[in-house]
């Protein structure tokens, strides 16, 4: 077993922080992002990774000065969401788990890129920190297919693979990790994904379309208002409509149509694509527009 600091922050580093202390590992140490203002009320709202450490009984800080001095033979980083200090790396050696087969995909959306490029297969990297970002060699690697899952389907997924790659890696203590090896392949960045790319694209292909609606945040307008697009699949529909045509409940793109099951009007809760086509009236409707608002030329 190991003496750890465990620096985390959003609800997929969770399972990993409790599969290692379920393990038997002693966690001297949690670091996360500081509270932050969340909801209608704004109030102060611990983090994901604090709230679970809280109820283990685990000492939790934001200070991440505080891993030099605690007493860790490493430290664990899991969707910490800052850069660690080389200075602190020569005091305290860290591993990471990263949501991506590095090189590809470096950088702090792996999954959301993953899925806009329509990558057939992901995984789970768990690699040496060092100073530049997500450059570390590999200890362990765990692959799946992405498939047609959702962004929350394969978070999920891969927190659950990555908390096991953890407990199986650090089965024999700190030493029991052996040496990583380097990287190998082509390098790619996952920028995070903006505002605007959730928006749908109405001389986009159909594949594109259903990859934007995968990450969760997908929208479109009618008119001056906005209409999440929560859950779509390909169309049969073999005739072909003017691109932001919405008939029914298929709608029209570049290259073909898809069919939406479930959206979100704006002001309203979720329901069936089919409930909320009926309010509109028969007849085609056009969505969006052919550049994304904000776009050049808009």
């Amino acid at each position: 077993m190991a003496r750890l600091a465990f620096l985390g922050t959003p609800e997929i580093a969770v399972p990993s922080l409790e599969a290692l202390v379920d393990a038997g590992h002693e966690i001297v140490l949690v670091v996360s992002r500081p509270d932050a203002r969340r909801g209608r009320g704004k109030a102060l709202t611990p983090s994901p990774v604090k709230q679970a450490a809280l109820l283990r009984g685990l000492r939790v800080t934001d200070d991440l000065d505080e891993v030099a001095h605690c007493g860790a033979e490493l430290g664990v980083v899991v969707a910490y969401g800052r850069i660690i200090p080389t200075a602190l790396l020569d005091q305290v050696p860290m591993v990471n788990i990263h949501f991506s087969l590095l090189p590809r995909w470096r950088g702090a959306a792996p999954l959301e890129r993953a899925i806009l490029a329509g990558d057939e297969e992901t995984g789970v990297c768990l690699m040496a920190v060092a100073p530049a970002l997500d450059t570390g060699g590999i200890f362990a690697v765990e692959r799946t297919r992405v498939g047609d899952r959702t962004l929350s389907e394969l978070q999920s997924d891969l927190a659950r693979r990555g908390a096991s790659l953890l407990v199986r890696s650090l089965a024999g203590g700190v030493a029991g990790l052996g040496q990583p090896v380097d990287q190998v392949g082509e390098v790619t960045y996952a920028e995070k994904v903006g505002p605007l790319e959730h928006q749908l694209s109405m001389d986009a292909s159909a594949d594109i379309a259903l990859r934007t609606i995968r990450l969760g945040r997908a929208y479109t307008t009618l008119g001056t208002k906005r209409i999440r697009i929560l859950e779509a699949r390909r169309s049969p529909e073999q005739s072909h409509q003017p691109a932001g045509t919405l008939d029914g409940v298929t709608l029209w793109l570049s290259d073909g149509a898809i069919e939406l099951l479930a959206v979100q009007p704006e002001s309203r809760s979720p329901m069936p694509a089919q409930d909320w086509r009926r309010g509109l009236g028969a007849g085609p409707v056009s969505l969006g527009s052919v550049e994304p608002a904000g776009s050049p030329g808009t």
